[in-house]
């Protein structure tokens, strides 16, 4: 499944329908009357956030919304009938911002969340409501209101409990494949990782979703490498790792690699720079424990609140760093909250924003 994280759509809801005019007919009936029936409500224009979806890709090739117009009215005082809801599936996590991005309209963080979004006109009203003591034969009647309309753009920020992150070739995807079941793609050359993806971590009872985004290198904020885009993707991540290489194959030493890192996350803000950040040294299975050892003194004193020696390549040392992430996790996390549906994150599936 191709992953998409912004889409710009058009909604527009329905408008109501018209009222009707129309005067009673019947044989031995002396007197008639006015007896027009109001329109129909247009349809309301509904997002909801489901479970099983990670992407708007759908987006891409449906953009425009609209939802139907109410029935108009009809004699015998008969009211149209109302619209249909045009109900919107989103993924948990995607958020509404405003044509020019500056406000956030909606945000969805449950599945099940549903809010209608542009309400349907209501309906016109019919000549038989214009009847009165003086108006005996009313030929007035409304056309219905005109639904809303406006552009919006979907932004998704994956919920996850923790976030992965660190420069090119750092290990991360050999580490996520390690603990989940994810099949990232694994290479020797820098951004293997295009687009962020989603595992299921379950580590002595419990469970957790963590996310792995492509590597930062130093000038992410300003577009460099692939940019700071998918930092999003972290931003409700309540602990964040970072994989430094201490294999000597990186361009930077480990304190330079902290540092390029950290310097992305303060640029970029949104409170990402105040997340605690666990420090794990990878590859250690290239590189002895002593040099580790020297490098975790380093990286203590440099500013690191832990550091921990790991290789992602044969699992040594990763149970104490998930012992420690466990600490900074509520006992209910996103696999009980929003399903473990984000295991099959690659899965091929059908499925429209409109089913």
């Amino acid at each position: 499944m191709h992953f998409l994280d912004q889409a710009k759509i058009f909604l527009k809801s329905g408008a109501g329908g018209p009222g009707a005019v129309s005067f009673r007919r019947e044989k031995y009936v002396e007197y008639g009357g006015p007896d027009g029936g109001n329109g129909g409500k247009g349809g309301d224009i509904v997002i909801e956030a489901v479970a099983g979806l990670n992407t708007l890709i759908d987006f891409r090739y449906s953009q425009h919304f609209k939802a139907k117009r109410g029935n108009h009215g009809q004699g015998r005082d008969q009211t149209g009938a109302g619209a249909p809801d045009l109900v919107i599936k989103v993924p948990v996590g995607t958020q509404i911002l405003s044509e020019d991005k500056e406000d956030v309209l909606a945000d969805f963080t449950e599945v099940g969340q549903r809010i209608v979004f542009l309400e349907g006109g209501m309906g016109g009203r019919g000549n038989a409501s214009y009847k009165s003591s003086t108006n005996r034969a009313p030929r007035q009647h409304q056309p219905g209101e005109a639904g809303e309309e406006m552009w919006v753009w979907l932004r998704l920020k994956l919920l996850a409990d923790v976030g992965l992150l660190g420069l090119p070739n750092a290990g991360k995807s050999t580490f996520i494949n390690q603990i989940t079941n994810t099949r990232a793609k694994v290479g020797d050359y820098a951004f293997t990782t295009l687009i962020p993806k989603l595992g299921v971590v379950r580590h002595k009872g419990r469970e957790f979703v963590l996310a792995d985004i492509p590597g930062l290198i130093e000038g992410a904020a300003d577009g460099a490498g692939i940019g700071d885009r998918f930092l999003g993707h972290i931003e409700r991540c309540r602990v964040l790792i970072h994989l430094i290489d201490i294999s000597g194959t990186g361009d930077a030493d480990p304190v330079e690699a902290m540092r390029v890192v950290e310097g992305e996350l303060e640029a970029y803000g949104a409170g990402l720079s105040d997340k605690p950040r666990l420090v794990a040294l990878n590859k250690l299975d290239l590189a002895d424990e002593e040099l580790a050892a020297g490098f975790a003194d380093e990286l203590l004193a440099a500013g690191a609140d832990e550091v921990f020696a790991i290789s992602g390549a044969t699992g040594e040392g990763i149970e104490p760093l998930l012992d420690a992430v466990l600490g900074y996790l509520p006992e209910k996390t996103s696999t009980e909250t929003h399903g473990a549906e984000v295991e099959d994150s690659e899965t091929e599936a059908d499925w429209s924003p409109l089913d």
